[in-house]
């Protein structure tokens, strides 16, 4: 009975740090202040997340329109076959992007002035 006592205990804590860790994440993440349009890895145009402008992304594979709004960052309208990127939340914290695989379109949210000629990478 004390093993099982121990359990519980054990498994409320690691929930609150999880829990507490999440929101000290979600705290500390800066407001981003440029929408960059990344096709195939490469930067192709770079928008004020603090002017509202509609832009249409157009690829070989299909397109995508991005509406900056309100300080976010929306792809309203996609003519990919799943539709994915168009169901996504909009995005205005730096680091967040917004994927739409089949065109090879990513929206990636940044803070400051810094270049993005391509997209991280993670090994």
């Amino acid at each position: 009975m004390q093993k099982v006592k121990n359990d519980i205990i054990l498994a409320i804590v690691l929930l609150l740090t999880a829990v507490a860790g999440l929101l000290l994440y979600k705290t500390l993440q800066s407001t981003g202040e440029y929408a960059i349009v990344l096709i195939d890895g490469k930067e192709s145009a770079r928008f004020d997340l603090r002017a509202d402008t509609e832009y249409v992304i157009t690829t070989d594979k299909g397109s995508n329109t991005l509406v900056i709004s309100g300080g976010k960052a929306d792809i309203t309208l996609a003519n990919c076959p799943d539709g994915i990127c168009a169901d996504h939340a909009p995005i205005s914290k730096s680091g967040e992007t917004i994927v739409c695989l089949p065109h090879g379109v990513v929206i990636k949210i940044e803070s400051g002035d810094k270049s993005s000629d391509e997209i991280d990478m993670v090994a």
